[in-house]
């Protein structure tokens, strides 16, 4: 199975007037998320399903890839909210459904936590501490790092548990698909 880490597009800048979970897409982040949805077209990827935040940020990026006919199939998982745990996802969420090996899933969301699952997808653990995890983004020196409407390809094992056994595939900040 091979999963499609993809974070949100450029949204708003936080502020009192506006709580977290509401963010929206700028008409910039809305601009670039749709160039990099047409570029993954001409690549020619297709997503079995399209598994979204809650947060209308990420909704709206699922929304754009959905518009540009990357799936027909688009649902929403609380488990891909800012505070999600890939462990709870993978025992409640994808053991159930027992996708085929040839499944490929577009999961969008947020940073820290999508390079976090990716961490520890590959490496069995997250590299940085979550102290380090805290800081500003432009701090962090190293580990994985998704920027806004980036993508990251990950292969999981065809069978036994994926964490620390997976395989990174594929890496693209949105500056290279624009």
């Amino acid at each position: 199975m091979e999963l499609y880490l993809i974070r949100h597009g450029i949204a708003q800048e936080r502020g009192l007037d506006i709580k977290d979970e509401q963010r929206s897409l700028t008409k910039e982040g809305r601009q670039k998320t749709e160039k990099v949805a047409q570029k993954i077209v001409k690549l020619g990827l297709q997503f079995d399903l399209i598994v979204t935040s809650p947060l209308v940020r990420a909704r709206q990026t699922a929304e754009i890839l959905i518009a540009e006919k990357l799936s027909s199939q688009l649902e929403e998982s609380s488990h891909l909210a800012p505070d999600g745990n890939i462990s709870s996802w993978l025992i409640n969420w994808l053991e159930p459904r027992n996708y085929s090996q040839n499944t490929q899933l577009a999961l969008v969301g947020h940073e820290p936590n999508l390079s976090i699952w990716a961490e520890t997808l590959l490496w069995g653990t997250e590299i940085l501490s979550s102290e380090s995890r805290s800081r500003e983004l432009s701090e962090v020196k190293a580990g994985l790092v998704l920027k806004k409407a980036g993508m990251i390809g990950i292969k999981l094992p065809e069978a036994g548990s994926p964490l620390g056994r997976s395989q990174m595939f594929w890496l693209t900040p949105p500056k290279y698909l624009l």
